[in-house]
């Protein structure tokens, strides 16, 4: 879970599992969890090691085969990036879509979104979604203001990749399934 979504977890008098929503004793570990990790053996994907689960992670940290298998995977999905930057489109600043202010980051169009539009009920196109690759331009949200609060909680730039090929990665996370035990 990410922090954000296991603090909502957590908000509740009564806090509930993020997945099964059973209620949380607070301090209580998940003893039965932690026994099947200490006891159910892997294989290091990098030099075949076989250990504990409970020893991968740090095992992995250590391990330059397995960085280099990592390595590999990163590679397979990643396209030669393109000379011409014209061609790219800005994911760094973007018009308010309700005043057309122009160059605010994403924190501060959400910001500025909040504290000038929150009773705007106009759809519009959301500038952030529709500078990504995936992004549809004439898509109209019904409810922006609570898009934004939903969807740009945190910048795409931390977990995209926008030079890989979603076909390449897919066929590469098809392949290492079928060939990983």
């Amino acid at each position: 879970f990410c922090t954000p979504c296991l603090q909502e977890c957590l908000k509740p008098k009564k806090p509930v599992c993020g997945v099964c929503r059973s209620t949380l004793t607070p301090g209580s570990r998940a003893l039965d969890l932690e026994k099947q990790i200490e006891t159910t053996e892997t294989t290091c994907n990098g030099c075949n090691k076989k250990m504990y689960l409970s020893k991968m992670r740090s095992h992995a940290a250590s391990c330059s085969k397995y960085q280099n298998y990592i390595m590999e995977g990163v590679k397979a999905v990643t396209k030669e990036p393109l000379h011409n930057t014209r061609s790219f489109p800005n994911r760094f600043t973007f018009p308010c879509p309700y005043c057309s202010e122009k160059n605010f980051d994403q924190e501060g169009l959400v910001e500025h979104c909040k504290a000038l539009h929150s009773m705007d009920s106009k759809q519009v196109v959301c500038p952030i979604c529709a500078s990504m690759p995936w992004g549809d331009p004439n898509y109209r949200s019904a409810n922006f203001m609570e898009h934004l609060q939903r969807r740009h909680r945190f910048s795409y730039d931390t977990f995209v990749d926008y030079d890989a090929d979603e076909d390449d990665m897919m066929a590469q996370v098809l392949m290492r399934s079928l060939r990983d035990k």
